[in-house]
């Protein structure tokens, strides 16, 4: 598959994953093999990555060596609690500048708070960090988050860990549209034609971690991810056929075929 560029490194897997809801970092680390990636995010309230000394560290599982470790701000609700956890991120992976920035609006849905998140890009862009945003499908916000200097933008395709695909294409459509930074999906992916659709759509790729950590086998789950991630991408790079509303095409060609004896009388 062709590569893509996110803060000057190239990656050749267009899916990023997560590693939270697993049932041990075992099935963590064997779910991200299958899918392949290159880039996981962590999530730095919940995940021990050096900050517990006692407790099992991701990292031994999901080695910083191996894969582009990119530290989230899940859980975070104010422009100060996202700054000041991806500030202790840096600290623990010594000065890693590569984020994932999310503050959210309420609770329950786990809806990205804008006005906040906007606010917090600025700091961390300024504070030197190379800042991936989670954000709404808002075409507006995204290109403003763009133009504060964060080099990905990700809009959800619906809410976080609801599994119900891509809700609003026109959006989306409008945002890859005008975008010149890559935007990649991030929440609501349920299953692998999801994936599909978010790279067919134009999408530099797409994350996600219930579609995977939730199904019933996440490692067999993460590799069809990794199929349907470089289907959508080979798709989209085709160009599909146009479609034809009450127009029939025959797949095979009419020209020059031979007439019947009763086309001949």
């Amino acid at each position: 598959m062709d590569s893509f560029v996110i803060a000057g490194k190239s990656y050749s897997s267009r899916l990023l994953v997560g590693t939270g809801k697993y049932k041990d970092f075992t099935q963590t680390r064997a779910a991200i093999e299958a899918s392949g990636a290159e880039i996981v995010t962590v999530a730095i309230r919940r995940t021990n990555i050096g900050q517990n000394a006692n407790e099992p560290n991701l990292l031994d599982s999901v080695p910083p060596s191996k894969y582009t470790l990119l530290p989230n701000t899940a859980g975070c609700y104010t422009v100060d609690d996202a700054v000041r956890t991806l500030r202790l991120a840096r600290e623990l992976l010594d000065g890693h500048k590569l984020v994932k920035l999310e503050v959210l609006g309420d609770p329950r849905t786990l809806f990205p708070n804008m006005v906040e998140t906007l606010k917090a890009a600025e700091i961390l862009v300024k504070e030197g960090f190379d800042v991936m945003v989670y954000t709404s499908d808002d075409p507006i916000a995204a290109k403003q988050l763009e133009e504060i200097g964060c080099v990905a933008v990700m809009p959800l395709a619906s809410l976080i860990g609801s599994g119900m695909g891509i809700l609003n294409p026109w959006n989306l459509q409008i945002i890859i549209d005008n975008a010149k930074v890559p935007v990649l999906v991030d929440a609501g992916v349920g299953t692998a034609s999801d994936a599909t659709i978010a790279l067919e759509l134009g999408c530099d790729g797409v994350l996600m971690n219930t579609a995977i950590a939730a199904a019933k086998n996440p490692v067999l789950m993460a590799s069809a991810m990794r199929k349907a991630v470089e289907a959508g991408r080979e798709a989209y790079l085709a160009g599909r056929m146009v479609k034809k509303i009450y127009t029939a095409s025959p797949s095979s060609p009419v020209e020059g075929v031979i007439a019947t004896s009763t086309q001949q009388h």
